[in-house]
């Protein structure tokens, strides 16, 4: 029997995390723990290793950007306090679950390694599903935030809480690493092009174009597509001058919701 999904809330509302509680539970996802602020979020990971954590932004001591990072960052061998930390064995998926749509907050979490990024306004059915989707190793963002997201890094306006020149360099360095289909493969994944859409587009099997995409996320060390549209445009792989092919395939490269569920367009 398989066993249930376990979730951990971080919120410093207990209304909010009480109607989580019940909305997942009601769908057979156990809430092994809640955290009121950042570190709580932390130590509690640390302490249950959930499957998924769903983490404000807003909360005291430390908010949800920073216990994101610490929760998905390896420890560092040149930073004491991280050297410190005990690495968590298999580090769950974050969610960032928010009111506050703003775009910095947007690139801040998926830089730091989340897998999605959900406005609170999402119904039941969207949440649970968002859930098990990050579960298996997707990545999802509400479709409106994509789009803008993506139109912005084509615009050139997300250079404000980027990486830092030497992180960026060692993007440009990994880069090297691919073969040359490997760079195609990566360019056109960047551009929101499913595996089905690959394939037809390379001429090759879809099975073919799943190891590919599996081999670049491993080279590049990226947990996700997400992560890779970033890497592409910090990179310059994808640049300003192809918005328009962007714009048209953002909302495919996005999880949609419909109804009672949640699917890929």
């Amino acid at each position: 029997m398989t066993e249930p999904l376990r979730v951990l809330l971080a919120d410093d509302q207990t209304l909010v995390r009480t109607g989580f509680r019940l909305i997942l539970g009601a769908d057979g996802i156990d809430v092994v723990a809640e955290a009121t602020n950042g570190a709580e979020a932390v130590e509690a990971v640390r302490r249950t290793r959930p499957d998924v954590v769903l983490m404000d932004v807003r909360m005291p001591e430390m908010d949800g950007l920073e216990a994101t990072r610490r929760i998905l960052a390896p420890p560092r061998a040149h930073d004491p306090v991280r050297a410190a930390e005990t690495p968590f064995p298999d580090s769950p998926r974050v969610i960032i679950l928010t009111t506050f749509d703003l775009d910095r907050y947007v690139y801040a979490a998926l830089s730091a390694g989340a897998s999605g990024f959900l406005l609170k306004d999402v119904t039941p059915e969207q949440l649970t599903a968002a859930v098990r989707t990050v579960r298996t190793g997707d990545a999802l963002l509400a479709p409106a935030i994509t789009r803008r997201l993506v139109e912005r890094f084509a615009a050139g306006e997300h250079r404000h809480g980027t990486r830092h020149d030497s992180e960026t360099a060692a993007l440009h360095r990994d880069l090297a690493s691919l073969t040359p289909r490997e760079l195609e493969v990566f360019g056109l994944l960047a551009r929101g092009l499913s595996n089905a859409e690959l394939a037809n587009r390379l001429h090759l099997a879809e099975t073919t174009v799943k190891t590919h995409v599996a081999r670049i996320l491993a080279k590049l060390g990226l947990r996700d597509r997400v992560q890779a549209v970033i890497v592409a445009y910090e990179t310059g792989l994808v640049s300003a001058g192809e918005r328009e092919a962007t714009e048209q395939t953002a909302e495919r490269s996005t999880w949609q919701f419909t109804g009672q569920s949640i699917r890929r367009a």
